[in-house]
């Protein structure tokens, strides 16, 4: 997928726990996993919003662009990881 999620990289910044950014976004851990772990296929605007309330950040902050080609140059034979 092309969109990639850097939500581990601002809960590391901010040294915050997912269970304690999901209480605070208002969103279940397994909800906020799916997407933190890209397998998302969607996030409401409130949810990116609230996410970017909590961590004091931008939506670029946690979503990045990533082109198809360049991720299929980075592992062995064009596979995804």
């Amino acid at each position: 997928m092309p969109i990639v999620v850097d939500i581990d990289v601002m809960l590391a910044r901010r040294k915050m726990s997912v269970g304690e950014l999901a209480e605070r976004v208002g969103i279940t851990p397994a909800n906020l996993a799916v997407l933190k772990n890209g397998r998302a296929k969607a996030v409401r605007f409130t949810t990116l919003a609230a996410l970017c309330e909590v961590l004091d950040c931008q939506p670029g902050d946690l979503l990045r662009w990533e082109s198809e080609s360049l991720a299929n140059e980075a592992t062995p034979a064009g596979r995804h990881l």
